[in-house]
């Protein structure tokens, strides 16, 4: 049935309608990084309950990997876009805070559920994990116990960019506080094992799962995705004997942000129940705030490394420069 040109008129006034209602939502502008708003990350799900409850539009803008994230929002300053970022971590903290382009947090009452105390006034937690490396029980015998194993065996490896990616300045980091002022002689005998350097952990992991190298630099969490999604056990992290480098990611509210109020509400939303709750089976990772419902089965088959590493984020920032030049003078050998 043709419509009359009074139905017509109407229809057109209520999308117009509609548009100017939507048009008239605040836009909440989140940075953050590509696995997390991908269709199996936590991001559909976690702008789909806060949008339900803020009369908002939530917008995650995907940026790269963690140390990406940090280094757009250097580049474009008090001009971002961004109202909040989320996915920097510990050992980007300080790089961060020094930037002047971040503003303090809400208070929030709840009690961190992490391994470390967190009194930081800028900086929100909201998930945390161990750096690990991922391998394939059916293809792998020998698992070695600790990087010098690692680098004496002929495994090969995939790992990622520190200078773009969290883990992959995560694994400098490790190798650092574990081996000190070995950390040169350590790289020079893993250069020979790496065959490739991805700018994020969404490449490396996805190569490693199409059979590109026997490990990969991902966390002791992940093989809990393959267990509870895809009922594979196959998937293990390798425990090392010198401990695990522990990663805390944070969210911080832009000091430019034209919705401010509206950022503090999405940080403190965080700390919910229908935030924390998605991240186990979404982002893979222990949750800042144990949830109502607790860790997902499958999680409790996961190895807890007996010694946790971390520096604090002014001496991973010191030593940050160093690190990657050992890093570098290695691969280009």
């Amino acid at each position: 049935m043709r419509p009359t040109p009074f139905s017509a008129l109407m229809f057109a006034g209520c999308l117009s309608a509609a548009q100017a209602a939507a048009a008239d939502k605040p836009v909440l502008t989140v940075y953050t990084y590509d696995s997390f708003v991908s269709d199996w990350g936590p991001g559909p799900a976690v702008e789909r309950a806060f949008e339900a409850d803020c009369g908002c539009d939530l917008k995650f803008v995907a940026t790269g990997d963690g140390a990406a994230l940090l280094s757009r929002l250097l580049l474009e300053g008090g001009q971002t876009e961004a109202d909040v970022v989320l996915g920097l971590d510990t050992s980007l903290i300080a790089a961060a805070r020094a930037s002047g382009l971040f503003a303090p947090r809400p208070e929030t009452p709840v009690r961190f559920a992490l391994p470390v105390d967190w009194t930081d006034p800028t900086f929100l937690p909201y998930d945390w994990g161990w750096f690990a490396f991922v391998y394939d029980r059916t293809k792998i015998d020998t698992v070695p116990a600790d990087f010098e194993a690692l680098a004496a065996s002929d495994l090969s490896l995939l790992i990622e960019d520190p200078r773009s990616s969290t883990p992959g300045l995560g694994l400098l980091l490790w190798i650092k506080a574990a081996y000190g002022d070995r950390a040169a002689e350590i790289w020079k005998d893993l250069a020979d094992n790496i065959v490739t350097v991805t700018p994020g952990w969404s490449e490396a992991y996805g190569m490693f799962l199409e059979g590109e190298a026997d490990m990969v630099l991902s966390y002791t969490t992940s093989p809990a995705y393959h267990l509870i999604a895809e009922g594979d056990d196959s998937k293990a992290a390798a425990p090392f004997a010198e401990g695990h480098y522990l990663q805390v990611e944070v969210a911080g509210k832009v000091k430019s942000s034209k919705h401010a109020a509206l950022a503090d509400r999405f940080l403190a939303f965080m700390t919910t129940d229908a935030f924390q709750n998605v991240l186990p089976e979404t982002n893979w990772m222990y949750p800042a705030v144990t949830p109502s419902g607790g860790l997902p089965k499958g999680f409790e088959t996961l190895i807890r490394p007996e010694k946790s590493l971390l520096f604090s984020p002014e001496d991973a920032a010191g030593l940050r420069d160093g690190a990657l030049a050992e890093w570098q003078t290695a691969l280009s050998r």
